[in-house]
């Protein structure tokens, strides 16, 4: 190795914001084991099949229905 590298012509890495960044996320246990097993049968690790599925839903635009229930309210039958 060279004790000095000259850095003056450097230029930025076109390809910087395709890197992943590292996040801490909380996911329910049946969530994690249903993307844990469907990533043992298409042999891809769990970590990038959620974030295929979340770039998918990013790239459609996909939008969440929630409908929560107020524990106040009798549940309909």
């Amino acid at each position: 190795m060279r004790k000095h590298y000259d850095f003056s012509n450097a230029k930025p890495n076109p390809y910087s914001k395709l890197l992943k960044k590292s996040v801490t996320i909380r996911l329910d246990e049946p969530t994690l084991a249903y993307f844990k097993s469907l990533s043992q049968e298409m042999a891809i690790p769990y970590q990038t099949l959620i974030n295929l599925y979340l770039r998918e839903c990013a790239a459609s635009q996909k939008h969440l229905r929630l409908a929560w229930e107020s524990p106040h309210e009798p549940k309909s039958a």
